[in-house]
């Protein structure tokens, strides 16, 4: 598996891409995608923007939001962006509220941004894991929380979708990030059920090995582990992105509570391990 597999595509090379999708599918509407400069993240909003909708994103660097910015600009996408933590609620309830000022709605919330390291678990500072934990859990908690506030206030139907993780693979080395995916993952079941009257849908996309630069970051010997899958490649990016188009459309509109699972068939036939196979699992089952 070589490295120019895990290229991040750029926002012109993803709104190239064939889509089953019409264009207007979300004209006037607006999305809010949280770490919008990532891989998934751009692949998301570059697929709603091209579908009509004004895109929102956030992300704690200035310098990657205005590069975003300015990839939404070259593909005539409408967009805005704010230079913020989702850890902080009071600054993701001013980001909601600004958002409302500007468009007068907000149609769907996609919760991306997110983050881990790979360790082993003994190794883990508390720091190391409240700082996975406060992102990936409170972070996408107060984003909800937020937006479902001004959607019950202004008498407003939602959406939201959760970006996570599958639970059922072996995920060794990233305790942190699974503890806090499965907080989601179930808060937004929970949700789902309490936000109904306010008909508002939550639903979560469990994601499997997609390619992307960050996957470089991996030692030699996790690689063979990305494409452990039924399609033995690991995915795209668009692949992704059009799984949040389809539960944020109409085609979802009986869709929540539930988690839509992109991962090649790697829940059924899959080994994810981020730091490389461990001796003690080194199995030949030829000489057993």
């Amino acid at each position: 598996m070589t490295d120019d597999i895990y290229a991040a595509p750029t926002a012109k090379e993803l709104a190239a891409l064939p889509t089953v999708y019409r264009d207007d599918l979300f004209k006037d509407q607006v999305v809010l995608v949280s770490g919008g400069a990532g891989g998934i993240g751009l692949a998301t909003s570059v697929l709603f923007g091209r579908l009509g909708a004004t895109i929102v994103s956030c992300g704690r660097d200035a310098g990657k939001m205005a590069a975003f910015e300015a990839a939404m600009a070259s593909i005539d996408v409408p967009c805005f962006t704010k230079a913020m933590t989702i850890r902080d609620a009071d600054q993701v309830g001013d980001l909601l509220d600004e958002v409302w000022r500007r468009f007068g709605r907000l149609d769907v919330l996609i919760n991306n941004a997110g983050g881990q390291f790979a360790a082993p678990a003994m190794d883990i500072t508390p720091n190391g894991w409240r700082t996975v934990v406060d992102t990936n859990l409170n972070g996408s908690w107060f984003m909800m929380q937020a937006a479902a506030r001004l959607w019950r206030d202004h008498g407003k139907p939602g959406c939201i979708i959760n970006m996570t993780a599958v639970l059922s693979m072996l995920n060794s080395a990233i305790p942190h990030a699974m503890a806090a995916r499965a907080g989601t993952i179930h808060l937004a079941k929970g949700l789902a059920v309490e936000w109904a009257p306010y008909n508002i849908r939550l639903n979560s996309i469990a994601i499997g090995v997609v390619a992307s630069p960050g996957l470089t970051h991996y030692p030699e010997s996790a690689k063979p582990s990305f494409d452990h899958n039924l399609v033995r490649r690991p995915g795209h990016v668009q692949d992704i992105a059009q799984a949040a188009a389809y539960l944020a459309g109409p085609t979802g509109e009986f869709i929540t509570g539930t988690v839509l699972t992109i991962d090649g068939g790697a829940d059924v036939w899959g080994e994810y391990w981020p730091l490389g196979r461990p001796d003690h699992f080194q199995v030949d089952y030829e000489s057993e």
